[in-house]
């Protein structure tokens, strides 16, 4: 494709200036008209979230993304960027430190250069949609790191303090233009947010307590939790009042919304020399156990649970079952409950316990109890009640059974040896003709006779044994 090299060109072939709200107005409209899925990959907004930011955008508004952690607020910022031109053009100035609009120019260097230069030698260049967009997490974030600050060496060499050509241009004047995006709002200094407001409103900033005004195109995105945003202190009025909408994001409303996000992200093949095979009600047990956690009163929930909780978790409990497969040579590998066993690593970093409410107990003990209430959750959506007595009656008898991650297969078919017909009957999991989902089945059974406090669980070096 062959684009306009001089100013001369541009012209010649009709192009228009417009502003970054204008262009994605433009072309969130066409998307719409379309029927374009607007934000690939993001699932469970359609009728909520999705909504609010379509109205926002026809708005020309700057947003805040609100919402607990792990729900998807940094992924629907970036995609913002999906509805801008493919390319822009901007002047081809070396030393000018912002991508200038060739037709309306806001440095007085690029003002100096149009007025001096015929048009056929103004050369032009193109700028990519990817790189339009920036974005900085607050904490630790300067003044100077998105706003700007007085170059001493532009000072010795006489320019005045007032004028824009003695600033060091930041994040946001670079983005002219684009789009930028700050994380984390509340945990932005007072006075970056100061300059904030100014550039929302008057597109001026003080620098030293220098006015230095430069009139910047650029549509600002925020995100922020609602327990720190709504805390009194933490935003400035004005700058709140300055953010055009507010989106609302949330939680998966369904398990089943839950699964599908989790295999999406998940980042680990069922594939390859050791497949593994993942039983649905598995997925379920890990999806669950988000969902128990987001209202366990044992933990804290204004720093919410996040979605990647069960993507990791996900994870863990595949590359258990694939270490098994490898080391017991199973094809394919079939997660267990006793895989979940392994899901401390890819929990405790991400729940914060609340200290209140937990009586002492450890982290570790607190994901064993949304553990239990998550496979109880499931068990009881899977079980025939009429069958439970006659299954729980074979320990009465003395029946010990064990189980483990490393445990193979074939040790289950034993174990099934020593269980009434009615074990099949009671269950909608039926008993399945591969040993390795045989033995999940037979785990999560057990387990769910244990979360519904039919049989005890003794746990040691990594054998659980299920008894009276």
């Amino acid at each position: 494709m062959n684009m306009p090299s001089t100013l001369a060109e541009l012209k010649a072939g009709g192009w228009r200036s417009r502003t970054v709200k204008e262009e994605i107005m433009a072309n969130f409209q066409l998307a719409l008209a379309n029927g374009d899925q607007l934000f690939p990959g993001v699932l469970g907004y359609e009728n909520t979230v999705v909504p609010e930011i379509s109205l926002a955008m026809l708005a020309g508004h700057d947003m805040l993304f609100l919402g607990e952690k792990g729900q998807g607020k940094s992924r629907l910022m970036r995609q913002m960027s999906r509805f801008l031109d493919d390319f822009i053009p901007y002047l081809d100035l070396p030393g000018c430190p912002v991508h200038e609009d060739p037709l309306k120019p806001i440095t007085s260097q690029a003002k100096q250069h149009l007025a001096t230069t015929p048009e056929d030698q103004v050369a032009i260049k193109w700028w990519a949609r990817s790189d339009r967009y920036s974005e900085r997490l607050a904490p630790g974030t300067k003044f100077a790191d998105i706003i700007g600050e007085i170059d001493p060496a532009k000072l010795a060499a006489g320019t005045s303090m007032s004028a824009e050509d003695a600033l060091h241009f930041g994040l946001i004047p670079r983005m002219h233009r684009g789009i930028f995006a700050m994380n984390e709002l509340p945990e932005l200094d007072e006075l970056v947010q100061v300059g904030l407001f100014n550039i929302l409103e008057e597109r001026d900033v003080q620098i030293r307590g220098f006015p230095v005004q430069f009139d910047i195109d650029v549509m600002i995105l925020f995100s922020a939790n609602p327990s720190t945003y709504n805390r009194s202190g933490k935003v400035i009025p004005q700058l709140k009042d300055r953010i055009g909408s507010v989106i609302h994001t949330h939680y998966p409303e369904e398990r089943d919304l839950g699964i599908q996000i989790m295999e999406q992200e998940c980042g680990v093949p069922l594939e390859g020399e050791y497949p593994v095979v993942v039983p649905f009600f598995m997925k379920q047990i890990i999806e669950e156990i988000s969902r128990a956690a987001r209202h366990s009163r044992y933990i804290d929930q204004q720093s919410g649970v996040s979605a990647r909780i069960s993507i990791a978790n996900y994870e863990t409990m595949i590359a258990s079952a694939r270490r098994r497969g490898a080391v017991l040579k199973e094809r394919p590998a079939v997660p267990r409950i006793s895989d979940l066993g392994h899901l401390y690593s890819s929990s405790l970093g991400k729940l914060e316990v609340d200290l209140m409410s937990s009586h002492q107990m450890s982290e570790r003990q607190v994901l064993d109890s949304v553990t239990a209430e998550a496979i109880k959750t499931v068990f009881g959506e899977y079980v025939e009640l009429h069958g439970l007595e006659e299954i729980s009656q074979i320990f009465a008898k003395g029946v010990k059974i064990e189980v483990g991650d490393m445990l193979p297969s074939d040790h289950y078919e034993t174990l099934l040896k020593r269980v009434p017909p009615i074990w099949d009957k009671a269950f909608e999991v039926n008993a399945s003709g591969d040993p390795a989902v045989r033995a999940s089945c037979v785990e999560f059974i057990l387990a769910g006779l244990h979360a519904t406090d039919r049989i005890s669980r003794a746990q040691k070096h990594g054998i659980v044994s299920y008894a009276l």
